[in-house]
């Protein structure tokens, strides 16, 4: 029953995660991972903190959890990739490589 529902409200934001990650080693490649290590820890905070906020403060229940897993994946992909776009990899770039 846990696991279904886990797969049901977690599982279709795993696109998310999987593109968080992805462009994690590509910044690694790209020699700047700050902040992609930044949008993971913000992951932890909200899945981790924040469920466990709102399940003290709301009683929310698994499936409130659940969401908040999900939000964090959603955090993680949506900052990696905003770094990313903003030009993490633009700046970290050595000077002859920008010519």
């Amino acid at each position: 029953m846990s696991a279904a529902a886990y797969l049901v409200i977690v599982g279709p934001f795993y696109v998310f995660h999987g593109l968080g990650l992805s462009l994690y080693f590509a910044s690694q490649g790209a020699g700047t991972v700050i902040w992609p290590v930044v949008s993971g820890a913000m992951r932890l905070l909200v899945a981790a903190g924040g469920g466990m906020l709102a399940a003290r403060a709301f009683d929310i229940g698994f499936e409130g959890l659940l969401m908040f897993v999900a939000a964090g994946m959603v955090v993680y992909g949506v900052g990696t990739a905003l770094s990313i776009l903003l030009g993490a990899w633009r700046r970290a770039a050595p000077i002859e490589l920008m010519k």
